[in-house]
């Protein structure tokens, strides 16, 4: 009877752990920095919603909510501003820009670059690319990072939709993008964790200052 109970036990353990590791796999390897939990809040919730599966991306990456002139990425971090954040909803797809800016940052090459701007368009790949400026909606990474907040996540709300911004993200049709980019990335980067969460909370002030670099 002992032995049976025994068994039940270590099975269940099993299947914890196997429940664990698959939910370890979707939601991305993120720490926090800074905030409050209200704002805290809306970056996790902004990550859920979304069917990428942002773990594709190696971390951890350190989502910095610190006073900025403007919400943008480099490699390895990303700055949100915390009053975007107090807006709730309507900040996700912002979140979710800038990850995808760590998407291409980590697993984007110039072949890469070359198939997405012939899908999506652009003048530059991003700002290092041109020797002037250009708009936002006229570099190839702000339209990737656009698409890829609204393909994976067709919400009224999400304010990277093609009705608010136009062709920045609205050059190929969400399913077509997807396509593209699990073909790119490989079939790990598509749906099917997206209820999968990993993050680690801290608070400590803002580790550094964004380069020229950093992408919006």
């Amino acid at each position: 009877m002992q032995l049976r109970r025994f068994l039940v036990l270590f099975l269940a353990a099993i299947g914890a752990l196997a429940g664990a590791g698959s939910a370890l796999a979707g939601g991305g390897n993120y720490v926090i920095d800074g905030g409050t939990s209200y704002e805290q809040q809306q970056v996790r919730s902004a990550l859920a919603a979304s069917s990428f599966n942002w773990s594709v991306v190696p971390g951890p990456v350190t989502i910095h909510i610190a006073p900025s002139p403007a919400s943008e990425a480099v490699p390895g971090a990303i700055y949100l501003e915390p009053t975007l954040l107090d807006s709730g909803e309507f900040s996700w797809g912002v979140v979710q820009h800038e990850y995808a800016h760590e998407v291409d940052f980590a697993l984007l090459d110039a072949a890469k670059h070359a198939q997405l701007s012939a899908a999506l368009g652009g003048t530059a790949w991003c700002y290092e690319d041109s020797a002037t400026p250009l708009l936002h909606n006229q570099y190839g990474c702000e339209r990737f990072a656009s698409t890829l907040a609204w393909a994976y996540w067709q919400s009224p709300s999400n304010c990277m939709k093609p009705a608010a911004l136009g062709a920045e993200s609205g050059a190929l049709a969400p399913a077509a993008f997807r396509a593209l980019l699990q073909s790119l990335l490989g079939p790990g980067a598509g749906p099917g964790a997206a209820g999968a969460r990993r993050y680690t909370m801290s608070v400590r002030g803002r580790a550094a200052s964004a380069s020229a670099a950093a992408r919006p």
